[in-house]
């Protein structure tokens, strides 16, 4: 039993999201950041057992609906008025892990070319037609996976091809997606194909965390009676959201609240006209939701700062969000009437808007609260500490030369070293172990060949039996574990010098979210080397970390790579198929505490990292008419290649291949 819609605590602005996408899916699906903790996965549950229940085909694998069923159902045709029943809507949730054949279906090749059978066996996308489909943790999911989830619920369709046998059905869906954004973020391209995104953080008002215990607690005692208290509120949510449903195609956007729509966007500088598209439909469906039958200046707010806040971002750096004071110039401008009228309060004046359940803020059941105050729990600023005023300030970022992992490996799918993979190119075949999903037809053919006399063969047809199928091999690009190792000592030279090393890091960082990579630092000065940050997706905790890296003191070269080392030993177990690429930056020097600090203790705990099979790469920090080289020589006892800190930029590495093609 799921924890009723109505009785969350708070977090307004995500249940408001949740019902717009109910109410019309066109929206684009939601994604809600935020925390852990934070009730997300139990909003979008419980928002599933509110939804109005469907009529379905009786035996359709594909939810189509008797009233007007899909003409190209895999599973028809069937008739119109075919014989119905009636559905809870479906809660559908995609595992981290799923595949793609998991996700969009899978096709029995080896039935399709043996016996000429068309056999599919349907996916999530299918089981979530007409329901919610919800991906927990969806910035870790595969980008591929992300691309078919955002085309299926942008198109309604899902198609599945494989070596031109092809099944298409009907998939529309409510998209969910959460996330944690402290284990990183989606890329930009797909972040601004979700329609709405809320950021959701605990209140900090605790008369209000007391409300979310008491109530769990509740709850967990009697889930039955604590749901039965409930339960008129959560049969009016699914009665409005029905209603709203039924309002929407008759509500008219009119030409005024598009102009403010496409004010609003331009006023904020998002790219292309998406934002418009989302912002226009989101409004519709609030002016449906509210009861009305025309989009008003509080419907292009409520809709805008839901659409607009997370297609503002320019790299991983910048934090998504939404200044309300351009908000209200925007409306303000784009508005009809004279902006002088002493009746006219101007916009977002009058109140937050309703919640989903129709009622003030701080309306319950019983008169309890329900919902935060705006402020208390849609967000919060943590004060950071002042950075220490030895940090030097990074400089900007620039584009890097790529830095890989030598070999081939089998990790998660990404964009800097070569793998074995799911997708790419093809480099060969192999008998299946199993079923065969990626079809190397040209082995195939060659494996049955030799044997079509024996079979019987007599016309222009081939026979194929199971034994011949062969599967492709792929080669494609996996993401790794870039540990930074980053020399913070006084030799490192002036705060000048210091800055540049912070942004070349920056840049590498930078260049790290690009490839999917997970980052770690490790930095090292006085007497000791910490971990600064654990390996992550987060590089905005990196780059955060970077910024405020004091520097000053001696230089424990070998303190760093042994932790360095000891950070690496305990990934491989945790995480076995992604392969390290360490990057130490630094001059070379090392001068320690007495004991352990030698460069000659700093080439042994260089070898030790060597041993284990470790590619590295050092970046030369050293400036001056006189350089000694350290860095180089350490960067042999790595076997790794060393660049100078000039040497990283990709226009760098462009005008070194053409002086040598000049030479």
């Amino acid at each position: 039993m799921n924890f009723p819609f109505g009785a969350v605590v708070g977090m307004d602005d995500m249940r408001l999201a949740l019902v717009l996408n109910a109410v019309s899916p066109a929206v684009g699906g939601v994604l809600v950041r935020g925390e852990k903790g934070t009730a997300k996965s139990t909003a979008v549950r419980a928002l599933a057992a509110v939804l109005p229940p469907v009529d379905v085909v009786a035996g359709c694998r594909f939810a189509c609906d008797p009233a007007a069923p899909d003409p190209a159902c895999p599973d028809g045709p069937h008739d119109t008025g075919a014989p119905g029943l009636t559905r809870p809507a479906r809660l559908v949730e995609l595992p981290v892990g799923a595949s793609e054949d998991r996700v969009v279906g899978a096709l029995d090749l080896e039935r399709a070319l043996t016996e000429g059978v068309k056999a599919f066996e349907p996916g999530l996308l299918a089981a979530a037609h007409r329901g919610v489909l919800y991906v927990d943790e969806v910035n870790l999911l595969h980008d591929h996976l992300v691309d078919l989830l955002l085309d299926a619920a942008a198109m309604g369709t899902a198609y599945v091809e494989r070596e031109g046998v092809s099944v298409r059905h009907a998939a529309r869906f409510l998209l969910v997606g959460t996330m944690n954004p402290e284990e990183g973020e989606l890329r930009p391209q797909l972040l601004d194909r979700f329609g709405l995104t809320v950021q959701v953080a605990a209140p900090r008002d605790p008369d209000l965390r007391a409300e979310v215990v008491r109530r769990r607690f509740a709850f967990d005692a009697d889930p039955v009676g604590f749901s039965a208290r409930w339960a008129a509120e959560e049969s009016g949510l699914s009665e409005r959201i029905a209603a709203a449903r039924a309002r929407l195609p008759h509500v008219v956007l009119p030409d005024d609240a598009l102009r403010q729509v496409t004010a609003v966007c331009a006023a904020f500088d998002v790219d292309g006209l998406r934002a418009d598209l989302v912002t226009a439909r989101a409004a519709l469906a609030y002016a449906a939701w509210c009861g009305r039958d025309e989009v008003t200046e509080e419907d292009v707010r409520a809709a805008a700062r839901l659409a607009l806040p997370h297609r503002r971002r320019r790299n991983p750096f910048d934090a998504p969000g939404l200044d309300d004071s351009t908000l209200d110039q925007a409306l303000s401008d784009a508005r009809p009437d004279d902006p002088t009228d002493p009746d006219d309060d101007g916009p977002g004046t009058g109140g937050t808007p309703e919640g989903p359940d129709g009622r003030s803020d701080h309306d319950g059941p019983d008169g309890e609260p329900t919902t935060a105050p705006r402020g208390e729990g849609g967000g919060h600023a943590d004060a950071s500490p002042a950075p220490d005023r030895a940090a030097a300030a990074p400089t900007d970022p620039f584009r890097t030369r790529r830095l890989e992992v030598p070999g081939i490996g089998a990790g998660a799918s990404g964009r800097r070293s070569r793998a074995r993979s799911e997708r790419g190119r093809v480099v060969g075949s192999v008998r299946p172990s199993g079923t065969v999903t990626k079809l190397h037809l040209t082995g195939t053919v060659l494996a049955a060949a030799p044997h079509q006399v024996a079979r019987g063969r007599t016309g222009p047809g081939l026979r194929i039996a199971r034994e011949d199928l062969r599967q492709a091999t792929l080669e494609g690009r996996e993401g790794n574990l870039v540990l930074f190792v980053v020399d913070a000592s006084g030799s490192m030279g002036s705060r000048s010098r210091m800055g540049a090393v912070k942004g070349a890091v920056l840049s590498l960082l930078l260049d790290a979210y690009q490839r999917r990579d997970k980052v770690g630092l490790v930095t090292f000065r006085g007497t000791d080397a910490e971990l600064a940050l654990p390996p992550t997706w987060s590089v905005e905790a990196a780059a955060a970390r970077l910024a405020d890296l004091p520097t000053g003191g001696r230089t424990p070269l070998a303190a760093g790579l042994l932790r360095a080392h000891e950070v690496l030993r305990v990934e491989r177990v945790r995480d076995p198929q992604r392969r390290p690429l360490l990057v130490v930056v630094t001059d070379g020097r090392a001068t320690g505490a007495r004991g352990g600090g030698s460069l000659a203790d700093a080439h042994a705990a260089a070898g030790l990292l060597a041993a284990s099979g470790t590619a590295a790469v050092v970046v030369d920090c050293e400036s001056g008419p006189v350089r000694l080289g350290l860095a180089a020589t350490l960067g042999a006892h790595l076997g790794a290649e060393t660049l100078r800190l000039e040497e990283l930029a990709a226009d760098s590495l462009a005008a070194t291949v053409r002086s040598a093609r000049a030479a």
